[in-house]
């Protein structure tokens, strides 16, 4: 393998590391349909950054954040629910990333595609990676406590408010790292399947984030490798290999 290559699996592994520890609680928190929708936030960041002539990822990391801000700050203010204010905010960035990608570039953002790393990609991925695993890590007591009681976290001293803000962005980082590879369109995807296929699989906390883990970078290993056999954007077989791994195991728990 070279340099690129393996620079590449590196970083890949990483987001679905960063993607398996989010998306345990992202389910736990009933976010299925809504982390499905903010991954598709980041399309307009994608066509405004193309337009730009910068790189993609960071337009849509911004967007991402922005959009994880704005839901968060929304929901504070008019307590609508998580869902409905990310479908709000989903289908604006959808219209809005329409008009400003076409042909190639849409197809590329909505699937993902390899593509050859650079330095400061592969620093600035592996950062935010290191980011989102030591926040899950540190913080998943507090994050279980906040979604089975807002007013015992409260008591216990714990910023509900802030906590929800910092998951969002935890959020938000994740899919910015996941668009290279599987898209707008299924990065969301990622970060729920191995979630859900861990959650019936795992009998504690702990047990369902290294499963959920496990998942992510097998079904992004054995995606990978099958998309570059056929020459075609990696984002529809890894999350194939997903759902096959998630129907397996419910086969596999009914025995």
């Amino acid at each position: 393998m070279t340099t690129i290559e393996i620079s590449s699996l590196v970083l890949s592994f990483a987001m679905a590391t960063a993607a398996g520890l989010v998306g345990c609680f992202a389910v736990m928190r009933r976010m299925t349909l809504a982390a499905d929708a903010i991954s598709h936030v980041a399309l307009p960041g994608i066509g405004i950054a193309l337009a730009m002539r910068i790189n993609p990822m960071l337009g849509a990391l911004a967007t991402l954040l922005f959009g994880a801000v704005l839901i968060w700050a929304l929901e504070a203010q008019t307590k609508i629910a998580t869902e409905t204010i990310t479908g709000v905010v989903f289908s604006v960035a959808l219209a809005i990333g329409s008009m400003t990608t076409s042909g190639e570039q849409l197809i590329e953002a909505l699937f993902g595609g390899p593509k050859n790393l650079s330095s400061w990609e592969l620093g600035l991925g592996l950062l935010g990676a290191s980011a989102v695993v030591v926040f899950i890590l540190q913080a998943r007591n507090s994050l279980v406590i906040a979604l089975v009681s807002p007013d015992i976290a409260a008591t216990s001293g714990i910023n509900v408010a802030r906590m929800n803000l910092l998951f969002l962005l935890t959020f938000a980082v994740t899919v910015a790292l996941g668009v290279r590879y599987l898209g707008v369109l299924l990065m969301g995807s990622l970060i729920i399947i191995p979630a859900a296929t861990a959650r019936h699989l795992a009998r504690n906390l702990t047990g369902m984030l290294v499963v959920s883990v496990g998942v992510a970078i097998v079904s992004t290993a054995l995606g990978s490798y099958s998309a570059g056999l056929f020459h075609n954007a990696t984002g529809p077989f890894i999350i194939t290999v997903a759902g096959g791994i998630f129907f397996l195991s419910l086969l596999f728990q009914a025995r």
